[in-house]
């Protein structure tokens, strides 16, 4: 929901740090793979309940995420690039959950699953509207650097990522938190069902 708004703020001194970063010689793809590592390593720390470390790294990830695309804009987008950063950036978001589950089973295991499987929701229902909008040639005016065609929703990136730096400053309330970030996430499946549906009408 508020991503557009988001990027529209932070996408100048994105640029700016772009033409810096590929100037320096730094590639939209090293970047991808760099932040997907800091992730990993995020979801590291969370598992030992070292939350603050992990919440610190989650927001060092994120920045190479948004840095990936702006060099990518200053360089030549790519397919592959494309590919490969929405690829690591669902298994991310995929991680963190995981990582509070692990970290403590008894108190988090379930409210982790039901969370993941919202998340599949939310994921399968960008990915399908994606490929059949690119079937049919459809692109998103909302989003027109963005490799996909995008289906917004309530729950988007920037959503995510302030229910897991919640999640890692109170780890106490992490099921409250993702029971109630999963409901989100339901009304972003029924939204975007409904939105897809309309839009691909023959």
């Amino acid at each position: 929901m508020l991503d557009r708004a988001v990027s529209r703020l932070i996408k100048p001194a994105l640029d700016c740090a772009g033409q810096q970063l590929a100037r320096a010689g730094c590639s939209a793809d090293g970047l991808t793979i760099t932040g997907f590592l800091l992730g990993m390593a995020a979801m590291l720390a969370i598992v030992q309940q070292a939350f603050m470390l992990g919440l610190g790294l989650i927001a060092l990830s994120r920045l190479c995420d948004g840095f990936d695309g702006a060099v990518a804009r200053q360089t030549a987008a790519t397919d592959r690039g494309g590919f490969l950063d929405i690829t690591l950036d669902f298994l991310f978001y995929a991680s963190i959950p995981l990582a509070f589950a692990l970290a403590d089973p008894a108190a988090n295991a379930l409210a982790a699953a039901v969370l993941l499987a919202a998340f599949v929701g939310t994921a399968s229902s960008f990915l399908a509207f994606a490929v059949m909008a690119a079937k049919r040639g459809l692109t998103s005016t909302a989003y027109p650097h963005k490799s996909l065609a995008f289906l917004g929703g309530l729950t988007e990136a920037t959503e995510t990522l302030a229910v897991f730096a919640a999640m890692c400053l109170w780890p106490q309330h992490f099921a409250v938190l993702a029971y109630g970030f999963a409901v989100a996430c339901a009304v972003t499946i029924a939204t975007r069902l409904w939105w897809g549906w309309q839009a691909l009408k023959d």
